[in-house]
């Protein structure tokens, strides 16, 4: 048995929107903008991918999952992704190494520091 991880789902109020705020932020390529089903690759044959899909409620607590990022130099990224449109988050982490932000629709995400060792 084999298993390809082709995507994760994002549930958005605006999956265009968000899609296109997470394609800036990642420097990624759209492979579908249908209203309905927005995905978007770090290349069009290249996996996994993500896939932003319309939901009528709003987020209203802390994502059971969530992305982690390892940037060259986080404090760049963190206020790259700040002026992007991200926020700071506090999911109750204290302080760490890492920061979380948040998406423009509240999806919390890590950017982490260097890699130890």
């Amino acid at each position: 048995m084999s298993l390809e991880w082709e995507q994760v789902i994002v549930d958005a109020a605006d999956p265009v929107a968000l899609g296109r705020w997470w394609t800036e932020a990642l420097g990624w390529v759209v492979v579908n903008d249908a209203s309905d089903e927005y995905e978007i690759r770090p290349a069009p044959d290249r996996l996994p991918g993500l896939l932003f899909v319309p939901v009528p409620e709003k987020k209203t607590i802390k994502n059971r999952l969530h992305l982690d990022f390892r940037p060259d130099d986080q404090a760049a990224e963190v206020a790259r992704l700040l002026s992007l449109g991200a926020r700071h988050a506090d999911v109750g982490q204290g302080e760490q190494p890492w920061v979380t932000l948040a998406d423009p629709e509240g999806n919390e995400f890590c950017v982490l520091g260097r890699r130890q060792g």
